[in-house]
């Protein structure tokens, strides 16, 4: 019997059944074998799915970042490495394999992750986020351009931290990612490893500005005193970056939605903070 090193935590109202498949699929078709836990309501759909999937089910608490939680927290031993996945968004094919080859390489580090394509509803690309190291090197100040979807992050360091601050609404992630990286580094892989779906009515894409102020308060909290003090020559630009680049991402996916209109989501983080 294989024994996978790897748990993934997808968490889900279970809404939108045909893209949650999608999802799943994503996971369990990856060459690296990995454990799933599906967070959703108990439903006889989800244990459907569940049993389709093979994966633990155990029911939604709440939140997102309290289902999250919730779901790492079946996480055993064996599993040196954890990440979520959004019920739209999909791994990209050798995902895994390139985040725990990385890993594995690089024993000290946190989090490794790779490129992420923006994709609409249909699965057709918007845009290519594809920062490389560079997303880690401005993480602390800059925009968020580490793509959570297809990043994988070491066990030991998640339990280290806590898990994700409930706190924030939207930007967990980036206040997740800001302190990993003060116990080790966040390390770039060559590869593409996730898709994220952006939909133009995501509470996400519609609450930009609650996404910004939680990002801002994560990288704040992350700051010494003197970045404490000179923030305010970059708090301004980055935002204004950041308003641009959802614009131009948000106005691709209205175009391609105006001829096929798209569904609601539950609120998920966008990855661009």
């Amino acid at each position: 019997m294989t024994v996978c090193r790897v748990l993934i935590v997808v968490p889900t109202l279970g809404r939108r059944l045909d893209h949650l498949r999608q999802s799943l699929n994503s996971v369990v078709g990856q060459s690296v074998p990995a454990d799933l836990t599906l967070v959703a309501p108990m439903t006889s759909d989800m244990e459907a799915v569940a049993a389709q999937y093979g994966a633990r089910l155990i029911p939604d608490p709440g939140s997102l970042p309290d289902a999250i939680n919730a779901g790492m927290a079946t996480a055993a031993q064996q599993h040196d490495y954890v990440n979520w996945l959004g019920d739209d968004d999909l791994l990209e094919d050798g995902s895994r394999a390139a985040t725990t080859a990385a890993l594995d390489a690089h024993p000290h580090a946190t989090v490794a992750y790779g490129s992420c394509r923006y994709i609409d509803g249909d699965g057709r690309q918007l845009w290519l986020s594809q920062a490389g190291p560079w997303a880690a090197r401005v993480l602390s100040w800059g925009p968020d351009l580490i793509p959570q979807p297809g990043m994988m992050v070491r066990r030991k360091a998640w339990e280290a931290v806590g898990g994700l601050d409930t706190t924030y609404r939207f930007a967990f992630d980036l206040d997740l990612l800001l302190r990993l990286k003060k116990i080790g580094p966040l390390i770039a892989t060559d590869a593409i490893t996730s898709s994220f779906r952006w939909h133009p009515d995501s509470l996400t894409v519609g609450d930009r500005s609650t996404n910004i102020r939680e990002s801002e308060r994560a990288k704040r909290a992350a700051l010494g005193p003197l970045g404490q003090r000179l923030r305010w020559a970059w708090e301004g630009p980055v935002r204004v970056a950041t308003r641009l680049a959802a614009r131009e991402v948000n106005r691709r996916a209205l175009a391609v939605a105006a001829t096929q209109p798209m569904s609601g989501t539950r609120e998920t983080n966008d990855g661009v903070a």
